[in-house]
């Protein structure tokens, strides 16, 4: 299996997040400057949904000035899955336009056994990662 690496200080936040919202789905970005997800950056669901989430152009442009000014890059996409379980939906699979990143699918619910899971999801196929938490690169 492979890893993504992320600073437990971002799995935290990851939580956190979906946890303010358990009614919708949240979402964001992650980035680091090496191959570790140092930084989350949070952005509104324009869907306000609990089964669809959907970030702003202008909200995503911004984020992806604010990564490039701080010397970051993309590294993964995250949101909740408030009503199901916290895999790859059907939309989740179509919308995957980042091959290169990891996607984050979150659960709000306190007794989700796991809830926080990556999958790197490519032309339609789908592949879970280990998550590794680190402090350091």
């Amino acid at each position: 299996m492979a890893v993504v690496r992320l600073r437990p200080a971002v799995l935290a936040a990851l939580l956190q997040h979906a946890r303010s919202q358990p009614e919708i789905e949240s979402c964001g970005l992650l980035a680091g400057a090496q191959e570790t997800i140092t930084d989350l950056l949070p952005a509104r669901n324009v869907l306000n949904s609990p089964t669809a989430f959907e970030i702003a152009p202008e909200e995503l442009f911004s984020l992806f000035r604010t990564m490039r000014a701080s010397g970051l890059r993309l590294l993964g996409i995250y949101h909740s899955h408030p009503r199901g379980p916290n895999v790859p939906s059907p939309r989740d699979i179509e919308r995957a336009y980042y091959p290169q990143v990891a996607y984050f699918i979150v659960s709000p619910r306190l007794e989700c056994p796991q809830p926080v899971r990556a999958f790197r999801i490519e032309r339609g196929r789908v592949e879970e990662l280990e998550i590794a938490c680190v402090e350091t690169d």
